[in-house]
Order: C-alpha cells, then structure tokens, then sequence
C-alpha cells in the first residue's frame, strides 16, 4: 500500500509531480469543491484520460496541508479481480490506521469500476459501520456502472455527492489553458458578457480554432502545443480507453465499429434505432438503441430529443447524436474511415458546451434549429454553421435565437458557466 500513499514516508506522489511539470496545471473545480465532513460516499466519474486520477492526487496534496498524511489513503483498483480484493485492501488499511491511532480516514478508491461486483465490499463495510467516521471517493470511467450501481445505497450515502469530470468546455480551455480574462455567466446574461468577451475576440478566436483540434483532453492539449498536432500514439491511447470500456460493456467491436460510422456520416442530422439497424449489421433496432446508449453511458456521446412548442419532450421522434468533444471527432473519423466535416464538428461543439450549462435539445417546426434549451420559461436556440450570411428566422416564443459560426461561437461560448 505504501508505493501508492508516498506521503506516509513525507514523499510526493509521481501524478502531483507529473502535473507540476506539465505546461498544464488545469485544477479542477471539483478540488475546492468536494466535502471532506463525514460520512460522504462520494462518486467521481468521466470519461478516462480526462484527468481523474490527477484530480484526486491535486485533492490529496491540498488534504495533507491540514490532515494526518496516515489518514489520506488511496489505491489504485484496475489491477484488482473482485470485491473480496478490494474488501481486503480496505481491510488492512482500517487495520493499519488502527495500530497508528487514526480515527478518521479519507479514502480514495480510483477506477473502481474495474472491479467485479467491487460495490458489495464497500457496502458491507458501511453496514457494519466500519466507515461511520470516513469520506469514501469512489471514482471510475464507466457511468453506467456507478450510476446503476449508486441505487445500491440507500441511505448509505450521507454527505455524499455526485461529481462528473469532463473534457475542458471552450469557456475553461480560454481560461486555463490560453490565460484569458473573460466574463461568464447563465443563459440570462449570455449577450451581456459575449459582448465584454469582444475585447478578446481575436484570441479567442485563434483558441477556438485550436481547441476544435485537440478538444478538451489533456493529452491532446499537450500534444499540439508541443508538437503543433496529435501525435499516434495519443491517438491509439484513447482509441484503446473506449474500446476497452465498451468490450467490457459486453459490446462488439465490429457492430460498434458500424454505429460510429453511421453516427459521423448522419453529420449532426436526427437518427432512429430503425435507421441504424437496417444500415449497419445490428438486425435489432432495441440491439442499436443499446450501443449509442453505451456510447453515452462512457461520456462519449452527447443524445438530443426533440423539444416540442409546449415545452414537453417527444422521446419518440428521432434523435441526434453528437460526441461530446470534438478530439472524439478525429478519433472515430481515423478508426471508422469516415470524413468528417467542420461544420459538424462545429455543431457538436456548440451543443456540448451548451450542456454543461443546461439541459439541450433540438427543435424543428417547418426548420430546424441545432441546439435548444430552457431556462426558467423561456427558450433559447443555438444555429451552428462556418457558412457565411446565413439568415435566422427565431420562432416567436423564443426569448433569443443565436448564430453560431466560427467569429461568434467563441464569444458565447466562452461566456457560458457550468452549471455546479
């Protein structure tokens, strides 16, 4: 336990060093924001090669400044088989911190969703009271595994909180990793601050540029400002993470394969499960609503339903289907041969972005609009496209229709914040 808890011998860990010595010290906002008062169950999800395990070990060095360095315990858990592995890890750390005179523990539990049934060694240690005085973070990269499995603890959550780590939005890729000064808020003040964000514009826009390249992920961040593009080898590491996810998802490589395809060549048009299956290998439109649902379950894609006039959802109409960072774009467009094109790329920027700040859909009544969402009682609409002089016609209960092209995307997408 020991290689993984370097601070027990007043030493650092090889991950806060590492991010020390990166040109990018992203810190994530989950850092300030996680609870540390007993007892929390915590869950921590994303995508893999998001930067989660570098989160935690942020969180560890900011928690060692006030605790007991015997009372911050982490372990890594892919290299574990099942639950009564992990069940003996945590075992003899409880021993452990016992014989040192360690009352109150926060434990970390990275990719734990690697673990069969890793859910039934912690909750039988909960029952038995073996955590009353404890924070236990739990983190892994398949949300259906975590959010399927969080069901299993009723009442057995206390403080706990839900936190999700995603790639850099454009709004913090301007800020951390292009050193900008910029305005951001609600849906409500959008106009307000894209316009303070003007004085910016020319920046931003070179940003923007960069950013539909590398998306959000760190390591392609690293990569082109290094090498000025995305090296294979990166290439390779994150074609390895979802296909590794999906294949222990129980799905097939060439039947998924098949829906990337069709998923990048309906270019941001709406999708049915029946349109997947009578074009792909999949004979079961249930059998395709299965694999995009995967899809999104390991935060790779991003599903749109329609929005209909009296704010009601319809679940029934077709649905589109973006990746939820356009690196993702590159990726599948590499590994299913397919041509991408940036204006949709561009689309799924928008709606993407636009979904960290509020629940989006699309809207068509006689045209289409790309991207909608509601705050409070009123609609906004979101029109992406790089062709120049489109005109919009905004639907008469839509308090603001806006045009997303490559000048004026990176002014309101930098305005948006995150919903907490």
């Amino acid at each position: 336990m020991e290689r993984y808890n370097p601070w027990w011998k007043k030493e650092t860990s090889f991950k806060y060093n590492e991010w020390l010595g990166s040109e990018i010290n992203w810190v994530p906002d989950l850092v300030d924001e996680m609870t540390t008062k007993p007892f929390s169950l915590h869950f921590l999800f994303g995508p893999r090669q998001v930067g989660k395990t570098t989160a935690v070990h942020l969180m560890i060095h900011k928690l060692l400044k006030k605790n007991d360095p015997k009372s911050i315990f982490y372990y890594s858990c892919d290299s574990l088989i099942d639950h009564r592995e992990l069940g003996e890890i945590i075992d003899n750390y409880l021993k452990a911190r016992s014989a040192w005179g360690v009352g109150s523990s926060i434990i970390f539990l990275d990719e734990v969703t690697m673990v069969k049934e890793w859910w039934r060694a912690l909750k039988e240690r909960i029952d038995r009271g073996l955590l009353t005085k404890d924070v236990v973070v739990v983190t892994g990269s398949a949300s259906m595994e975590l959010e399927r499995h969080k069901e299993l603890f009723p009442g057995r959550r206390g403080n706990g909180v839900d936190y999700r780590l995603l790639p850099l939005s454009f709004s913090e890729y301007a800020r951390f990793i292009g050193n900008t000064e910029i305005e951001h808020g609600g849906l409500a003040d959008l106009e307000k601050n894209a316009s303070a964000n003007k004085m910016q514009g020319e920046s931003l826009k070179e940003l923007f540029g960069e950013y539909l390249h590398t998306g959000g992920f760190p390591n392609t961040i690293k990569d082109w400002r290094s090498y000025g593009t995305i090296t294979p080898e990166t290439f390779r590491t994150y074609l390895d993470w979802v296909r590794g996810d999906w294949s222990h998802a129980g799905r097939s490589d060439r039947y998924m394969k098949e829906v990337l395809s069709y998923i990048l060549r309906s270019r941001g048009t709406p999708i049915s499960w029946n349109g997947i299956s009578s074009e792909t290998s999949i004979n079961s439109p249930n059998t395709a609503r299965t694999y995009v649902e995967t899809l999104e379950s390991l935060f790779v894609t991003l599903t749109l339903s329609l929005l209909k006039q009296d704010g009601s959802i319809d679940r029934k109409k077709n649905r589109k289907v973006h990746f939820i960072d356009p690196f993702l774009y590159r990726l599948f467009s590499d590994y299913a041969r397919v041509e991408i094109l940036t204006d949709t790329i561009l689309e799924a920027a928008v709606a993407s972005n636009i979904a960290r700040t509020a629940e989006v859909y699309y809207w068509k009544q006689k045209k289409e609009i790309d991207v909608v969402c509601k705050e409070g009682k009123e609609y906004y609409g979101f029109e992406a496209t790089v062709s120049p002089g489109k005109k919009l016609t905004k639907p008469y209960h839509f308090a603001r229709l806006y045009l997303m092209n490559k000048d004026s995307a990176p002014l309101y997408l930098t305005a948006l914040e995150k919903k907490r």
